[in-house]
């Protein structure tokens, strides 16, 4: 029994939906200069092996999705043991992190906060489509840039009014780019979303909306991006970063002309094929951007 169980709770923590979200940690890591590679280092682990995962597995427990959810196609029951990972994993990310710097601990924790507040069954922001989306793009985003920043570079809160310019401007974009993407994580879960009453962004917007939405938000954030490269980085790297999404946007345009045509097309496989598609690339030129910017 307590295999099966530790098997479910496993597969619920889905540690490969973490490399969906390596972007925004390599584009912070790619803003900051570094001053301690092992701290930096450090707080990519802590993200991706531990918060991350603590979230995944906390949201499962008070979500207890019967359909397709990110990262699993056939979710198994959730059981108790589950919350106890998924909290023991917090702990242990939220001490590691204090270890290496306050400011930084105390930053995981207030992560760790607000990923509890978006599925606990007492707050669930997910109910509310507007805050929820509000903070998932900062935490996911900007929020995620500045402890990455934090991480290489040793600043603390104090400090956030003097962050350079390069790293607000850019943890901002993070943010958008998320802000973005985050109504197509819904869109193929308006019937389990529905039945449990929760209200998201992508049911207000409907199928079709929530690919116009996407559609548009994204025209604006790469048209920024590329602004953003030419300022701080030079031509190639503008040049560079349409050219490495331009998979994503094929792809995106495909699925969206099929599902005008049958929006059951709106499902798990294709948002999971995009999702998978839009981190190749995105981590392909951050990581090229961190290796020869």
């Amino acid at each position: 029994m307590l295999v099966e169980k530790s098997i479910t709770s496993l597969r619920h923590l889905r540690f490969p939906f973490s490399f969906l979200l390596l972007p925004v940690y390599l584009w912070g890591s790619v803003l900051a200069s570094p001053i301690s590679i092992f701290q930096g280092v450090c707080v990519g682990i802590i993200l991706h092996f531990l918060a991350y995962p603590a979230s995944n597995g906390f949201n499962s427990y008070y979500d207890r999705d019967e359909e397709s959810i990110g990262g699993l196609e056939t979710p198994p029951p959730v059981n108790d043991l589950l919350l106890y990972v998924s909290l023991g994993l917090d702990f242990v990310a939220t001490l590691w992190a204090l270890w290496l710097n306050v400011w930084l601990g105390l930053g995981i924790f207030v992560y760790g906060l607000a990923s509890k507040a978006y599925s606990h069954d007492k707050i669930r922001l997910k109910k509310m489509p507007f805050t929820s989306w509000l903070t998932v793009g900062f935490f996911q985003g900007f929020f995620t840039v500045w402890l990455t920043y934090q991480g290489f570079c040793a600043i603390n809160w104090a400090d956030l009014p003097a962050l350079p310019t390069a790293v607000f401007w850019g943890g901002i974009l993070s943010s958008l780019m998320l802000m973005g993407s985050y109504p197509m994580t819904q869109v193929y879960q308006h019937n389990e979303d529905g039945r449990r009453g929760d209200k998201t962004l992508s049911i207000l917007l409907g199928i079709r909306g929530t690919f116009v939405f996407t559609g548009i938000v994204f025209a604006f954030v790469t048209a920024g991006y590329i602004y953003f490269l030419h300022t701080f980085f030079g031509a190639k790297w503008a040049v560079a970063y349409p050219l490495a999404l331009s998979p994503v946007l094929l792809f995106f345009n495909i699925w969206a002309w099929q599902v005008w045509q049958n929006p059951q097309k709106a499902n798990f496989q294709y948002a999971m094929r995009l999702n998978l598609l839009s981190a190749l690339c995105l981590n392909s030129f951050f990581g090229a951007m961190l290796w020869f910017a």
